[in-house]
């Protein structure tokens, strides 16, 4: 009898979950990324129900959704991820959850480092608390960032690498993180992970190097940066973040993590150049200023599982930045308003930059 070839057996894809129709709680949407992908969301799905949960710490600007207030698919509850009550009563009506709401500035976390802990571990610890007591939702995607696994030289993170975090705020991250993965693990939370590089794009508040150099060199401002700027990023537009993050939500296999990149790296002096250059204002403006304590040379992370999804990266840097500063030129007064009336923004910038001058 002749023998039959065996032939190896596919691995059954993964069902892809429908969002249309469904209610998804976004935590921390009114901040820079939690706001584009809100953004996104009610673009592309016009059945979709939104609850949008954030503190409105320093960063989360209702402004930035001001455009949607009384629509009927829009909600948003002035509330703390840590408020177990508030967080279980949420849970209770959503199906998917996609949780932004984070403390994230590096530079602040140097300065106190508790807010970060308590925000972006315990928040996170309350929301799966209360997911693991909520059974009809379908997704919990948990945003971490590709700052977990520390600086590499050459080479690409992949997601089964080992973290080693950095900077306090990394740290805060990884715990998080690993809240989530062991929710999974031990509970079976229907749990996903998504680790993006360094977003730029629309909204993004001034104090973070992209928004803060542009809008200084504007107002013709020196630019702080840090050592000889030659740290390395891979820059990831926020709208091919928010693309992904969907993506991941839809059709993401539980329980697992998916780095976001968009494999473009460009050194900080690089950037900084290209900004003042499209502003019109002096290369003079860049001062060179004592690095950052911890600094991370390089982060750099294999892209390959999120491109097995479907995805790729659409808006190129060039396009990008170049759009991102027309955004903070035409949009003037929402970033003066910030930098000139914002207490918070005054006082951080000022104690932490003092002795960078």
């Amino acid at each position: 009898m002749a023998k039959t070839k065996a032939v190896p057996s596919k691995k059954p894809a993964v069902p892809e979950r429908s969002l249309n129709g469904k209610t998804i709680l976004v935590t921390g949407g009114a901040g820079f990324i939690g706001s584009n992908f809100i953004r996104m969301m009610f673009g592309k799905y016009d059945r979709i129900r939104i609850v949008n949960l954030d503190a409105l710490t320093y960063a989360g600007n209702p402004e930035n959704l001001a455009d949607f207030k009384g629509d009927p698919r829009y909600e948003f509850i002035h509330g703390d991820i840590r408020d177990a009550k508030r967080a279980a009563e949420i849970m209770e009506r959503v199906q998917g959850v996609i949780h932004f709401a984070a403390e994230t500035h590096v530079d602040r976390s140097i300065v106190d480092a508790g807010e970060f802990v308590l925000t972006d571990v315990f928040g996170t610890y309350v929301l799966l608390e209360a997911l693991r007591k909520s059974p009809q939702v379908e997704f919990f995607v948990h945003i971490s960032t590709d700052e977990v696994y520390g600086s590499r030289d050459e080479g690409f993170f992949k997601e089964t690498d080992p973290v080693n975090p950095s900077s306090p705020y990394a740290a805060s991250k990884v715990g998080a993180d690993r809240m989530v993965q062991a929710y999974h693990t031990t509970y079976g939370a229907p749990v996903l992970i998504v680790r993006p590089s360094n977003n730029y794009g629309p909204y993004q508040y001034p104090e973070k190097f992209i928004p803060l150099f542009t809008t200084h060199a504007l107002e013709g401002k020196n630019l702080p940066l840090y050592g000889k700027g030659r740290n390395f990023r891979d820059w990831l537009h926020v709208e091919d973040n928010c693309r992904a993050i969907e993506l991941v939500a839809r059709r993401g296999k539980i329980g697992e993590a998916y780095n976001i990149g968009a494999n473009d790296e460009r050194m900080n002096i690089e950037v900084a150049r290209r900004i003042v250059k499209l502003v019109g204002a002096s290369k003079d403006l860049i001062k060179f200023v004592p690095d950052r304590l911890g600094h991370d040379r390089r982060y750099a992370v294999n892209i390959n599982k999120i491109k097995a999804l479907g995805w790729k990266r659409e808006v190129d840097f060039e396009d990008g930045i170049v759009e991102t500063v027309k955004w903070y030129v035409d949009n003037r007064e929402w970033w003066t308003r910030i930098k000139e009336k914002s207490a918070e923004f005054k006082s951080f910038y000022e104690r932490y930059y003092k002795d960078r001058k």
